[in-house]
């Protein structure tokens, strides 16, 4: 049968029987299956052609099925079309359609999604509880960015989340929801120019020119660049399309960012406040005549025991995105 939505050729065949008529939920079912030339394009900002395949076995209110898919060039938005294989273990209720995800394992590159929940209901919602633990944060992102995936490093992620149901005028982004926490302890940045401003960045907060400073043990040298690690971690909900965090931290060596705020899944548009703490006094910061205009605005900056803390704004949209000073905003 074709099936309607999302659109796909569905072939089934097994065993069904002998039906129990004082019981319909007792009879037994089994059999093999294919679900082919899956368009995912049906599911707003999702894109890729899957196809899986699986048995199934059981009494009709509680038939198990293992699963396994692949989509070679899933993506999301206009994100990097990219491989996914999936495995899974379910029960279904063939009476109600009701489904218990006991393990949905997605793998991706070299690394793995583990997600398990349920769908359940009338009309159906779908709740999932996600990890992932010491994995690819390159791997991860790699279907969410058109471009080179901007961090490399390992990430661990932990989040829930629910899918309310299909209706009229109701995008993928407008029904999802998630709450969870993340953390990447030691990325690396992919983006050259951007690796270098971070090193830049990272030696004057620590209070030395970016030539005055030494390699130190640990520190990764190409084509003359110092190579800074940085860590992020944080925890993050979104409702509507919307990505908002109480707590967003970035740390580089000799400085500290604590940022709060949202950030539009829809446009990209980004609205963030907070503050930078750096381990020397805030002229390090700024160069040439910006650095001689901050030195008597030292004292505003400066923290009870050394360095400043500089309040911070993070606003705008892609390609235009920007970080400016924001002595006046409220906490």
């Amino acid at each position: 049968m074709q099936n309607a939505w999302t659109s796909g050729h569905l072939l089934a065949k097994g065993n069904f029987g002998p039906l129990v008529s004082s019981n319909l939920g007792a009879t037994q079912v089994s059999g093999d299956f294919t679900f082919t030339s899956v368009k995912l394009e049906d599911i707003h900002v999702l894109s890729g052609g899957l196809s899986s395949a699986g048995r199934f076995y059981g009494v009709l209110t509680a038939i198990e099925a293992d699963v396994t898919s692949d989509t070679p060039d899933f993506a999301v938005g206009k994100g990097k079309p990219t491989r996914l294989a999936t495995s899974t273990h379910v029960t279904i209720n063939g009476l109600n359609a009701n489904i218990i995800l006991h393990t949905v394992d997605v793998h991706t590159g070299a690394s793995a999604v583990h997600a398990e929940g349920d769908i359940v209901g009338s009309p159906k919602v779908t709740n999932l509880e996600i990890s992932v633990a010491n994995d690819r944060a390159q791997d991860i992102l790699r279907p969410f960015f058109k471009g080179e995936v901007p961090i490399t490093g390992a990430v661990w992620l932990h989040s829930h989340a629910r899918l309310t149901p299909a209706g009229e005028r109701m995008t993928f982004l407008k029904r999802l929801q998630m709450d969870g926490v993340f953390d990447i302890p030691s990325e690396r940045l992919t983006n050259r120019g951007t690796k270098q401003k971070l090193s830049d960045f990272s030696q004057r907060a620590q209070g030395a020119k970016p030539t005055e400073r030494q390699s130190a043990p640990g520190d990764r040298v190409s084509a003359g660049t110092a190579e800074v690690f940085s860590s992020l971690n944080g925890r993050a909900k979104v409702r509507d399309g919307i990505v908002s965090t109480q707590r967003l931290n970035f740390q580089v060596p000799g400085a500290n960012v604590d940022v709060n705020g949202t950030f539009s899944l829809h446009d990209g548009s980004v609205h963030m406040l907070g503050d930078v703490s750096i381990q020397s006094d805030v002229s390090h910061v700024a160069t040439g005549v910006k650095s001689m205009l901050l030195k008597p605005l030292i004292p505003f900056f400066k923290k009870h025991n050394a360095g400043a803390k500089i309040p911070i704004a993070i606003t705008g949209s892609p390609n235009q995105y920007k970080v400016t000073q924001d002595i006046l905003h409220n906490k």
